[in-house]
């Protein structure tokens, strides 16, 4: 069987990209890493700090540096900030470096997961719903026209995404696999 490529995890924020990242990431024996993070350890500042200094043009210039320099690493398992599609730049990385699958979550399951997140800088307004709904109707087709697989997270355990995502991705890289 050929080599696993590396996976890159896209999709809106609340879909579970590090939880199931780490997980992927940990069943493969292979690196995680988390662009988000990566950008706060480099910068020395949390996210929110940066929006508020730089602005969202700020951070994305720093996010896309980060994608460019992180898609070009091996044997990765990859989350991506929410955003990070936003940039062709950073379409084209993901998909040319690696196998890119989009952990879709509706709006409703978004608020669950993020409604106590304080670090969550685009959802600073008066009514987040709103404001999710705005960011999904705008990131949604970026999502899909970059990833090779969708995966629905609603309602699942992260076990249950991972052991999916395991299944399909083998299946992509080697179709005539089957387990025994």
């Amino acid at each position: 069987m050929q080599e696993l490529p590396n996976l890159f995890l896209i999709g809106p924020m609340g879909a579970g990209k590090s939880t199931i990242g780490r997980l992927l990431a940990a069943e493969l024996s292979r690196d995680f890493v988390d662009s988000d993070h990566e950008i706060q350890a480099r910068c020395g500042a949390d996210i929110p700090w940066i929006f508020d200094v730089e602005g969202e043009v700020g951070f994305r210039e720093r996010e896309q540096q980060m994608v460019e320099e992180l898609t070009r690493r091996e044997g990765v398992v990859l989350a991506t900030g929410g955003g990070a599609v936003l940039r062709e730049a950073n379409r084209r990385a993901l998909r040319d470096r690696g196998t890119v699958i989009y952990l879709y979550t509706t709006v409703e399951q978004q608020l669950r997961r993020t409604a106590k997140d304080r670090n969550r800088p685009l959802l600073r307004g008066d009514n987040p719903e709103d404001i999710l709904r705005t960011i999904f109707t705008k990131r949604d087709p970026l999502y899909r026209a970059t990833a090779d697989l969708i995966v629905r997270t609603d309602k699942r355990g992260p076990r249950s995404v991972v052991n999916e995502i395991l299944r399909r991705v083998t299946h992509l890289v080697d179709p005539l696999h089957c387990k025994a």
